[in-house]
């Protein structure tokens, strides 16, 4: 096999394992860590350390420990949390939360980096175009890595379910499931159903193993990168200084079309945050138990890997504001199906539908919204994906961090507002683009800009 094509996988089959594990605890943080809001506290604190992570940290440590190093340690911070969660409490959750999203930043774009210089290294040996190798090693990549949400998700699933505990839900109960949820957990017999201690240790000791099993992966078997465009690559992350580097992020505010995108980026984390931390609690949890969680969010993550795979193919025929459309109008429906819905266990198919139809909206805003960002802002990438992970960031936070202060029906008419509100501000950004460049064909839109289209994910 080809070195490079070799590291390639190696790294894939390295966020495979190690996201296994952190995609399988988000999704079960509002449920499994309850008791007065902590597990969402802890997400909206993980999120709140990516975003100072991302302004300073990734510059310097792949600068002083190169890709390699940057990526196992990194690693590390997630394992961090793992083990947080066997004892999981103020002391431990939101300290380990902060360790995860300091490690967030440099691993992704630690990773990006190596990929990008593995692609043109090969590029440049085997004569081709450097922009296509590059495009190919991305693509490999989230192949393997879109399939860690379903991997997580099912093992929580198939270990809880071996629980003897099957409480009955009453309809009295189930009156507190849904939009208009009572917010004190008490409410809710499913409480009482909590996996035993016992199951939750097996799940994480499973997840825990799986992250170390990724940080072993690196260390024994990725290469250093050893090239001329490495050195390159070197030379350029050491010329922005710590200041700079921050400046930078917000110098690029000073451009009107980033500004209108702020809306857009951060509805991104709100619609995933209330999917992970509200829908996971408020309906499933709720009206089926957790041992279904990783269920639901299987079917989300697979939804979303094959709409991703297919709308970074399509574009180049469609265009991006036909999907951004279709986004928007599926999006749409299901929150005001989600305000007019009563959970109950009866409907289970429903429980399904929900999440595939989030999955398909998802999958554009990820891929179309970094596609629009590499697109318009090509000279100024790196301030312009510094603004995307800062806004989407904030937008978890937000999300995470009212999580237990408001009812479900209250978070759903914010997230349809954040959506009318951002594509209004999209259609401006259109409008300008239209205006500045009116002869620019829309196959240049294909990129879907897979380097930071899961970052998400953390």
């Amino acid at each position: 096999m080809e070195r490079n094509l070799k590291n390639v996988l190696i790294i894939s089959l390295g966020f495979l394992f190690l996201f296994t594990a952190y995609g399988g605890l988000q999704s079960l943080q509002s449920s499994l860590n309850s008791e007065e809001g902590l597990g969402v506290a802890s997400l909206s604190v993980l999120y709140a350390a990516l975003i100072l992570s991302s302004m300073f940290l990734p510059p310097i440590l792949i600068k002083k420990l190169g890709c390699k190093w940057t990526i196992a340690i990194s690693m590390c911070c997630y394992i961090a949390f793992s083990l947080g969660n066997f004892y999981a409490s103020w002391y431990t959750l939101i300290p380990t939360s902060v360790i995860l999203g300091l490690g967030g930043a440099p691993l992704w774009s630690a990773k990006c980096t190596y990929l990008t210089i593995a692609g043109t290294s090969y590029a440049e040996k085997a004569g081709k175009n450097a922009k296509d190798i590059i495009n190919q090693y991305f693509g490999i990549f989230f192949l393997v890595f879109q399939s860690s949400g379903i991997w997580g998700n099912l093992l929580s699933s198939l270990i809880f379910s071996q629980s003897s505990t099957n409480v009955e839900i009453s309809e009295e109960d189930l009156a507190c499931c849904g939009a208009y949820n009572c917010l004190t957990d008490t409410a809710n017999t499913t409480e009482s159903a909590k996996p035993s201690n016992s199951l939750i240790y097996t799940l994480l000791g499973v997840y825990t193993a799986s992250g170390v099993l990724a940080v072993l992966l690196i260390i024994i078997f990725l290469d250093q990168i050893k090239s001329d465009q490495a050195e390159t690559d070197k030379e350029k992350l050491e010329t922005p200084s710590f200041w700079s580097t921050f400046l930078a992020t917000f110098q690029h505010l000073k451009d009107k079309r980033q500004c209108l995108l702020i809306p857009l980026t951060m509805y991104s984390g709100f619609e995933q945050g209330f999917l992970s931390g509200d829908y996971t609690k408020a309906y499933v949890t709720c009206a089926l138990g957790i041992q279904y969680v990783g269920y639901v969010m299987i079917c989300f993550a697979a939804v979303n890997s094959l709409c991703s795979l297919l709308f970074g193919k399509i574009s180049q025929f469609t265009g991006r504001k036909l999907l951004f459309a279709l986004a928007s109008a599926t999006n749409t429906a299901c929150i005001i199906a989600l305000l007019l819905w009563k959970p109950h266990p009866k409907q289970l198919a429903v429980f399904f539908v929900f999440p595939a139809l989030w999955g398909l909206s998802d999958a554009v805003w990820q891929t179309q919204t970094n596609g629009l960002y590499g697109i318009l802002f090509e000279k100024h990438k790196e301030a312009a994906f510094a603004n995307y992970r800062l806004w989407e960031s904030l937008g978890f936070v937000v999300a995470f961090g009212y999580s237990t202060k408001l009812q479900v029906y209250i978070k759903l008419y914010i997230l349809l507002s954040i959506l009318v509100l951002s594509m209004v501000t999209y259609g401006a950004v259109e409008c300008l683009e239209a205006k500045s460049s009116p002869g620019t064909p829309t196959a240049t839109k294909k990129e879907n800009g897979g380097p930071l289209t899961q970052e998400t994910h953390m």
